[in-house]
């Protein structure tokens, strides 16, 4: 006998929650409850401090990679649920997968994708809302393909009048990136302070950078110009 679907966390409840700094968790893909986490330390990326490495640059620059917008966010967050060698058991449940799916549906959650062709080689995904953006996860099917869907997200963002970046947890990964940690408190205040309308949205500024002859040489001079 098949479990029943999972209910979803209902969209306003996720966007309270985010709100208020909190977001949900599993302890394992098929957990049916979810746990709500306030990281006492926060990792975020200014958005004027994005570490744009040459190596990086380069493989933006050649247009290697197809990046789109809300292409396929069920696939990203499939992908990023899979298991990895670093983490036995995914946080992401299929209620906290079909409750994203929702949430991107009702123009609150975003993925950024990137291909091969095809294949979809790497992306990520995550929440909006105000002018704030929350990274969720990512994932990587090749060399640079997470970094190259995080670069994209930096100049979208820059573009469309945000001005907050979060990403949860700090890594070692992230902090090549330039991500930094902030008391939970700290965090809260940058919350506040970005509350309002962006001047445009994310899926419009990576539509804008595609619009170009060369996107990904647009990108890496908006990157460029403070990084």
């Amino acid at each position: 006998m098949h479990a029943p679907v999972p209910e979803t966390i209902p969209v306003e409840l996720l966007l309270r929650a985010y709100r208020s700094g909190v977001f949900p968790m599993a302890d394992h893909r098929s957990d049916r409850e979810v746990y709500w986490v306030e990281p006492r330390e926060r990792a975020v990326i200014p958005l004027d401090g994005f570490h744009l490495s040459k190596s990086l640059r380069k493989v933006i620059r050649q247009d290697r990679y197809r990046v789109s917008c809300d292409e396929d966010f069920p696939a990203v967050i499939a992908a990023c649920a899979e298991p990895r060698e670093e983490h036995a058991e995914s946080w992401i449940s299929h209620q906290i997968e079909a409750s994203y799916i929702a949430l991107q549906r009702a123009g609150h959650a975003h993925s950024v994708e990137v291909w091969r062709g095809e294949a979809l080689i790497g992306g990520l995904y995550g929440v909006a809302f105000d002018r704030v953006f929350c990274g969720e996860s990512m994932f990587s099917r090749a060399d640079n393909a997470s970094k190259v869907a995080l670069a994209w997200l930096v100049a979208a963002m820059r573009n469309a009048g945000y001005v907050l970046l979060d990403c949860q947890f700090m890594t070692e990964h992230l902090g090549t990136l330039g991500a930094v940690e902030m008391p939970q408190a700290a965090y809260l205040e940058r919350l506040f302070t970005a509350r309002g309308q962006p001047s445009s949205t994310i899926p419009a500024a990576i539509a804008a950078a595609n619009a170009h002859s060369s996107p990904g040489n647009s990108i890496a001079q908006d990157l460029t110009q403070t990084s």
